[in-house]
């Protein structure tokens, strides 16, 4: 699958974002810093549901290094269950419209509505992070399209509420490599032009913990989709297997994850810690000379 936008020798892209070019380089990652308006979140849920504390946290975010903030006013923790659009909507637009009025940095919405993600769009955002791949509501595709916002497509097996439940898999990589192909043959032929799609290969949702290690591992294998990649490991709870603990206790291995994507290739870093992720990054970039190859 060739694509003008990509560098295919150092897995190089310009990605387009309405009135925006983000350049995305591997092994040199932008950090994607999350911003959960809900009171129900895995990690952070209730810290940061308020206006002004989710205005502070976000700006906090951006003097730490953050590249990009991920708005998101619905849970998709296993087993959440949906939020109504005006909920939504109600939760982020006006932290969205601050966030925008003081700084300039580039903002996500982290939604499955096409409601909430044009209703984000209009206050300023200028991506779409759909962890459906579009695939949850059949207006957001079109929604995408139109706006000129960049879209991320997410490889994700069932819903949030059902996901977890044992979830199986044939030939896991395989498997996740055709579904996330589908997902943009499918954007683009809705007309999403190709410069304006990342990829997620969805560490957490539907994935046994063998998957989740498994991801790690084949990174470098989704360059086959010739498509930037997302990776968002953050305190999820397959880490807790190592540390045997809950949410912020659980940095270490996110860090470790984290260092591990960003070696293999990984261009984006959806992260709660940002300070810390952004030290970590900058020394796998020392180690590697500065170079994406």
């Amino acid at each position: 699958m060739g694509d003008p936008s990509c560098d295919s020798t150092c897995g190089s892209f310009r990605l387009r974002c309405r009135d925006r070019n983000l350049t995305l380089a591997a092994g040199n990652p932008r950090i994607m810093g999350i911003l959960n308006l809900t009171p129900d979140s895995f990690s952070d849920g209730g810290r940061f549901d308020s206006h002004d504390a989710g205005l502070e946290h976000a700006l906090a975010m951006v003097r730490d290094g953050a590249d990009i903030i991920d708005v998101g006013g619905e849970s998709t923790r296993p087993g959440s269950d949906p939020v109504p659009d005006n909920v939504q909507i109600d939760r982020i637009v006006s932290v969205i419209e601050s966030i925008r009025q003081r700084s300039d940095v580039l903002i996500s919405v982290d939604t499955t509505r096409s409601a909430v993600a044009e209703a984000a769009i209009q206050a300023g955002a200028q991506i779409v992070n759909d962890t459906s791949a579009l695939e949850g509501d059949p207006l957001m595709a079109r929604l995408v399209s139109r706006s000129g916002a960049a879209v991320v497509l997410m490889h994700r097996k069932g819903t949030p509420a059902i996901m977890q439940n044992a979830p199986e898999y044939e030939s896991f990589i395989p498997e996740l490599i055709d579904g996330l192909r589908l997902r943009i043959e499918s954007a683009e032929a809705n007309g999403i032009p190709s410069d304006r799609i990342l990829i997620d290969p969805g560490v957490g949702f539907g994935k046994r913990f063998e998957d989740n290690i498994e991801i790690h591992r084949s990174l470098r294998r989704l360059q086959l989709l010739s498509k930037p990649v997302l990776f968002g490991s953050s305190r999820k709870s397959f880490l807790g297997n190592f540390s045997g603990g809950k949410g912020g206790s659980r940095l270490p291995g996110t860090i470790a994850s984290n260092v591990v994507a960003a070696w293999l290739g990984a261009h984006i870093l959806r992260v709660h810690d940002v300070a810390e992720i952004r030290e970590a990054i900058a020394l796998v970039s020392a180690i590697r000379g500065g170079t994406s190859c």
